[in-house]
This record gives C-alpha cells, sequence and structure tokens, in this order.
C-alpha cells in the first residue's frame, strides 16, 4: 500500500502528513503549532533538525534541515565560496550558512499554489531528499573549514552520493 492510499479519504493538512511520517518512521519530533513541526532525523555523519511549516498566505510547505558548524572565523570566505559551489550542483534547495546561531542550513519550499495539496510521496522526498544532500556535502564543508583545502579541493569528496538511509 502506498503512503498516499492512507489519505485518499481525508484532506489533511500538510504537517499531519510530516507528524505521520515522523511517527512512521520513529523520528523524534513535536508539534511546534498547528502549521509547524520539528524532527531529528539520523544519518550517517549526524543527526539533523528538520522543520516543516506551513505558510497558506503563499501556499509553501517550508523545510529547514540544519546542523550546527561553528567555523574558525578566517574559514568564512572559505566556506561562502564552498557554498556557491555546492548549490551549482543542487537543484532542489540551497544550503546557507547562518552565522549568528553557527548552523549550516538545507532549504526548501514546496509552493502548492491553487490549492494543491502535498502528497505523503513528496513530503518523504522532500525530507530524504534534504537528507541526502546534507549526508553528501558535510565532508566537503568539513574539509572547508577544519583542514588548509580550498573550497574546489573540498568538494572532490562531495562527487559521489551518500548511499545509505534517513
Amino acid at each position: 500500500m502506498s503512503l498516499s492510499e492512507h489519505y485518499l479519504e481525508d484532506d489533511l493538512h500538510p504537517i499531519d502528513i510530516v507528524e505521520h511520517l515522523a511517527a512512521h518512521n520513529e523520528w523524534e519530533f513535536e508539534r511546534l503549532a498547528d502549521d509547524q513541526i520539528s524532527m531529528a532525523v539520523e544519518g550517517q555523519w549526524r543527526t539533523y533538525s528538520i522543520t516543516l511549516a506551513w505558510s497558506g498566505g503563499d501556499e509553501t510547505l517550508r523545510m529547514i534541515c540544519s546542523f550546527d558548524m561553528d567555523p574558525p572565523s578566517d574559514k568564512i570566505s572559505a566556506l561562502h565560496e564552498g557554498l556557491n559551489l555546492v548549490n551549482d550542483q543542487c537543484w532542489a534547495g540551497s544550503f546557507s550558512f547562518w552565522d549568528a546561531q553557527k548552523l549550516m542550513v538545507y532549504k526548501y519550499g514546496l509552493v502548492l499554489a491553487g490549492g494543491n495539496i502535498a502528497s505523503p510521496e513528496q513530503i518523504d522526498t522532500m525530507i530524504n531528499a534534504a537528507v541526502m544532500s546534507a549526508e553528501r556535502y558535510y565532508p566537503a564543508f568539513q574539509l572547508m573549514v577544519w583542514t588548509d583545502k580550498t573550497a574546489k579541493q573540498s568538494m572532490q569528496i562531495a562527487i559521489a552520493e551518500a548511499y545509505g538511509r534517513a
């Protein structure tokens, strides 16, 4: 039975679907509000904090996947150069570094304008794509900020996609 078949008779809120997916995958989660949920998803390199929020005004399901990163101040420019290289390879989302919070963040928004409804498969794919991207580029980010390798050299480690399960 597909994930969607559980929802055929109900027109569920996107965050209700996320909550069901989190429970199904046994991820730690907390429903922060009717329109927002936060969860912890275990990856190979670390546990990622993922927050999804529904914005009814622009009919967008926003996702942020983050992990702590506190690079030395002299490596911030190398990290920014690396972010440009990484984002050139990401088609479904983008990374940014939030210096004040010391967080690396992968962001994605699923636009559902016109009253469209997100399917469980779409949401599951969003979450898995975020974790896969974070897993793929995490080693490169680490090399950029903790070694003398350039951003371009560090990216060589991210050529192959990460394998495993989120």
